[in-house]
């Protein structure tokens, strides 16, 4: 176990270095190269400033945004053994303060955590989440997200992201300034001519993309990083969140049938969500939850398109919780 948590430990600093490091490198080129025109000067202090700003403000009032969206209030008396979970759990995980526990609105199974520094931190899990997993697993599921919490992921993808967002932004500026620029017979020749911003600005475009597929790398490994949280604080805990999963997914076959708009509401911020809703199991009748984690982790994949996601594809989620059922 040790082994695995410092394997998957490098590689996350491995990553958040790499897209740090690089995205540095190629900013500071970018102004270097580019800054003895005035006029390129304001699009590049502009487009830092601007991004910086858009990312501050999405997240003081992203809270807000999801309880609207998700419908999340309080949780009420009637659940007070859910209260009672997350607080003990979080003492388990070494949280000084407990995160407030929050009930979302919606059918489809699912759970997230969210909050910032003034908004305080939660941990919301759906109604249809209690309706439809056993206690025990949503104990796991509430681990999970309690380790969102602990490691801090909201500000870590937050800092990790705004830097790949920069270069994308500067890179669509600068193709249409060039454009502007040349179409109005602006054809100085020199470092900031229109066609070398142009150039420039296709070329930040591609890198913007290479470096987004780092961060949703690093997304994925942040949940196999919250998902071992889970298994080794709660007893049992990586065969009772593989249930959970797997009970996740199997119960949303059946709203991507009958609820296709519910399902559809709650993809919207679905890199927040232990499970990805568009990612189901269905199709063929099972007999035991146990027999679906079975299923799941012989398959070679259930999500073809992985490396475009937040998520890890659940196959491999399932295999890498085998390796603490034992420890």
């Amino acid at each position: 176990m040790s082994a695995t948590l410092l394997k998957l430990r490098l590689s996350m600093y491995s990553v958040m270095a790499l897209v740090i490091g690089l995205s540095t490198l190629i900013l500071t080129s970018v102004f270097y190269l580019l800054s003895p025109s005035a006029g390129v000067n304001v699009i590049i202090w502009g487009s830092l400033i601007f991004i910086i700003f858009a990312h501050i403000i999405q997240w003081l009032l992203g809270p807000a945004i999801i309880e609207a969206l998700y419908r999340v209030k309080p949780v009420g008396a009637e659940m007070a053994w859910l209260s009672d979970m997350v607080r003990n759990l979080s003492y388990s995980s070494g949280l000084k303060e407990p995160p407030k526990t929050m009930i979302a609105n919606v059918d489809v199974p699912n759970a997230f955590a969210y909050g910032n520094l003034l908004s305080g931190y939660k941990v919301a899990v759906t109604r249809g989440l209690i309706n439809n997993l056993p206690r025990e697993e949503v104990e796991a599921v509430i681990a999970h997200e309690i380790g969102h919490i602990k490691h801090r992921d909201v500000e870590v993808m937050m800092v990790v992201s705004i830097l790949p967002a920069l270069i994308y932004w500067l890179g669509q500026v600068l193709v249409r300034y060039g454009f502007i620029s040349g179409a109005v017979g602006d054809r100085r020749n020199g470092r900031s001519s229109p066609l070398l911003l142009s150039a420039f600005g296709f070329a930040l475009l591609i890198i913007s993309f290479l470096f987004n597929l780092f961060v949703l790398y690093l997304s994925r490994l942040r949940e196999y990083y919250s998902d071992s949280h889970a298994a080794t604080t709660v007893q049992g805990g990586a065969l009772k969140l593989q249930r959970a999963l797997a009970r996740i997914l199997v119960v949303s076959d059946s709203f991507r049938r009958i609820k296709s708009s519910e399902l559809e509401q709650i993809t919207k911020f679905k890199a927040l969500l232990i499970s990805d809703p568009e990612i189901v199991v269905g199709g063929r009748r099972f007999y035991s939850i146990d027999e679906v984690v079975e299923y799941i982790k012989s398959s070679k994949s259930i999500s073809m398109l992985e490396v475009f996601s937040t998520h890890p594809d659940p196959a491999k989620r399932l295999r890498f919780l085998d390796r603490f059922k034992y420890t």
